[in-house]
C-alpha cells in the first residue's frame, strides 16, 4: 500500500465544486438546500488546509456564467456567499486564513462586494493558508483583462510591445504572487476544466473524482492528497534513466 509522502504535499490545490444541485435532486430536496450542504463541505475543507501543509487554496465559487441560472438561485446564492462572509471572517481570522477573491469583483451585487472588501481587509494578517474565492471569475476573462492592462502600458508608453513575453501577461493576472496550482480537484465527475485558472494550471495535476461536493468530506479530500503524492512531475522533461 503506498502511504502520501509528506514531502510530496501540494503546496496550492484548486478545487472545482460540483454537484450541488446533483446531491439534492437525490434526495428530493431543493437546489437551495444543496447549496447550503455544499457551503459546509467548504467550510471544513478550508479549516482543513489551515491546518495542514497546504499553502494556497482556490476555490471555484461562481463563474462568469454562472449568471445564466435562474434568478432566484442567483439570488440565493449571492445571498449566502454575503451571509458565509460575515459569518465566518472571525474564524478564519483566528485560525490564521486570509481571505483573497479573484474575477471581476466589481460585477457582485453591492452587498456582496461590502462583504467581500471587508473580509478581505479584516483577514488581510492571515499567514497560514490563503484562501482564494473565485467569484464573478473566468479563466478567459482573466486572460483577456492582463492582455487589456498590457496594451494599456503599452500605449501610455510604460512599457514596450517587446517587453510583453509570458512572465509581463503572468504578473497582470489577479493573483500574481500565488504560485500555479499544484493540484486540481474537480468534483462531480464532470470532464473538464469549465474555464478555471486556464492559464495557471497548465502543469496541475487532476484528480477528478465521481463523488458530489457535498459528499466531499475530508476522507475523500485525503485521498486527492494520497494521489498526488503517488504522481511524479516532470513538467515536460523526462527522468534520467528515460534518457
Amino acid at each position: 500500500m503506498n502511504e502520501r509522502s509528506p514531502d510530496k504535499q501540494p503546496r496550492h490545490v484548486a478545487i472545482i465544486m460540483d454537484g450541488n444541485g446533483r446531491w439534492a435532486r437525490q434526495r428530493n430536496i431543493s437546489r437551495s438546500q444543496g447549496h447550503m450542504e455544499g457551503a459546509e463541505t467548504a467550510r471544513a475543507t478550508i479549516t482543513h488546509c489551515a491546518r495542514s501543509d497546504i499553502r494556497y487554496l482556490t476555490l471555484y465559487a461562481f463563474s462568469t456564467e454562472n449568471w445564466e441560472r435562474p434568478r432566484p438561485e442567483v439570488d440565493f446564492l449571492m445571498l449566502q456567499l454575503a451571509k458565509y462572509l460575515e459569518e465566518n471572517k472571525q474564524e478564519m481570522r483566528d485560525k490564521g486564513i486570509k481571505y483573497r477573491s479573484i474575477g471581476r469583483i466589481e460585477g457582485l451585487p453591492s452587498n456582496v462586494y461590502d462583504a467581500v472588501e471587508e473580509t478581505e481587509k479584516y483577514t488581510e494578517k492571515g499567514e497560514r493558508l490563503d484562501l482564494l474565492m473565485a467569484l464573478n471569475y473566468g479563466a478567459k476573462t482573466e486572460i483577456t483583462d492582463a492582455c487589456r492592462s498590457l496594451c494599456e502600458a503599452v500605449s501610455e508608453g510604460k512599457m514596450k510591445l517587446e517587453d510583453i513575453d509570458q512572465c509581463a501577461l503572468q504578473k497582470n493576472l489577479y493573483a500574481p504572487d500565488v504560485p500555479d496550482p499544484d493540484l486540481l480537484i474537480r468534483t462531480g465527475g464532470e470532464m473538464r476544466v469549465s474555464n478555471f485558472l486556464l492559464w495557471q494550471i497548465s502543469y496541475a495535476e487532476l484528480y477528478i473524482t465521481d463523488v458530489l461536493w457535498p459528499d466531499f468530506k475530508e476522507h475523500e479530500f485525503q485521498k486527492a492528497l494520497e494521489e498526488y503524492s503517488r504522481r511524479e512531475r516532470r513538467f515536460g522533461r523526462i527522468k534520467g534513466e528515460d534518457v
